[in-house]
């Protein structure tokens, strides 16, 4: 599929772009791994909030610019490899949006402007991302129940908590909200589990809440997925550039025909992973019965085809590939984080055919 943006969301990329390498590169991910606990840079996410970005998938008149934009403003910070909760607090100011108590408008207008983070609380078992029927109870005016694999959640200002009974908010309190990290292969990102047994508010019931999180599983493949092309984008590149550097034999390594077709190979995926992104984008704002389909399409085929240009590049910078010096590990490890969030590839395929089933 041949796709190009139209001047206001090329605009917005260049200048996502621009932003991005100037406040958050692969150098600034580095020391966000290794000095902070947050696992973010806070001045940058609230730059990000005063620039309107966290409300990009909040409607035109509040904001928002569309499913497309999101994959391209993600695509970007994929490049840097970004480190933070931007994905979780885009969706969950999407969900907030669609609720109607005044305490979600209130959080609503405090997360898209970058001074609260809110994010999804959602799966419970620590053995798999993907969520499950929850076990989380409600009941007068309080939740009790463990979440696993909240993004950032030790640092969260608020969640979004799915119960058996509704969706409900959970502002951080002194007490009831036991956080305790849970390390994955990626430094830059944090993951905790969440034991809960504390006030919260009723945003949404079971049944009004199905829509919503459905929304938030669509929306999560797309900004993964697009995530992961720019992983493989910066991946390749940096696999052109060491193989043109690095000599043997008295030439470049990249005169070898073996490793030019690992690098033909690397482009053809990703490149296929862009058709799939933005026609699941596309999509999104122009033919939503064919959405659910396209979004994990693209989701399924972004995770392995990112595992595998992410990991010929660390193949093609030969031993040192793999060294904390060198930036090829940073970007799979992220890939391998996306694999599994947001909906891991077998969840995703599964959805996928499920969908398929329905278009006729």
């Amino acid at each position: 599929m041949q796709f190009d943006l139209d001047e206001d969301r090329a605009l917005l990329q260049r200048s996502t772009r621009e932003l991005l390498e100037k406040e958050a590169g692969l150098a600034d991910t580095r020391a966000v791994m290794e000095e902070t606990s947050e696992g973010f840079s806070k001045p940058l996410f609230a730059q990000l909030g005063e620039l309107g970005y966290p409300g990009l998938l909040l409607a035109e008149d509040e904001g928002g610019l569309g499913a497309v934009a999101f994959a391209a403003v993600l695509e970007e910070m994929g490049r840097v490899a970004l480190p933070g909760p931007f994905l979780d607090l885009a969706l969950a100011v999407r969900v907030l949006a669609a609720c109607g108590a005044p305490e979600a408008a209130a959080w609503r207008e405090r997360a898209a402007a970058g001074r609260a983070l809110v994010v999804l609380a959602r799966g419970e078992k620590p053995d798999r991302a993907d969520p499950e029927a929850s076990e989380t109870r409600f009941a007068d005016g309080r939740v009790q129940g463990r979440k696993t694999f909240v993004p950032f959640g030790a640092h969260a200002d608020a969640l979004l908590v799915e119960t058996r009974e509704a969706l409900v908010l959970v502002e951080r309190p002194a007490e009831g909200w036991d956080a305790t990290g849970q390390p994955t292969l990626d430094h830059a990102q944090r993951f905790a589990e969440i034991r809960l047994d504390a006030p919260a508010v009723l945003l949404a019931d079971a049944s009004a809440a199905v829509p919503l999180l459905a929304d938030v599983e669509r929306l999560g493949a797309i900004g993964a997925a697009a995530m992961l092309l720019g992983l493989m984008e910066r991946a390749l590149e940096l696999s052109v550039e060491y193989t043109t550097e690095r000599q043997a034999f008295g030439v470049p390594i990249g005169t070898f025909q073996a490793l030019q077709h690992r690098c033909s190979d690397m482009l053809l995926e990703t490149e296929s992973t862009r058709s799939a992104v933005y026609r699941a984008a596309w999509a999104e704002e122009h033919a939503p019965a064919e959405a659910p389909y396209l979004a994990a399409v693209a989701k399924a085929w972004a995770g392995p085809a990112g595992r595998s240009v992410c990991g010929q590049a660390i193949q093609l910078h030969g031993g040192v590939g793999f060294t904390w010096e060198y930036d090829p590990h940073i970007l799979l490890k992220r890939v391998k984080t996306l694999e599994q969030f947001h909906g891991s590839t077998a969840a995703v395929t599964e959805r996928a055919l499920a969908a398929s089933s329905l278009l006729g």
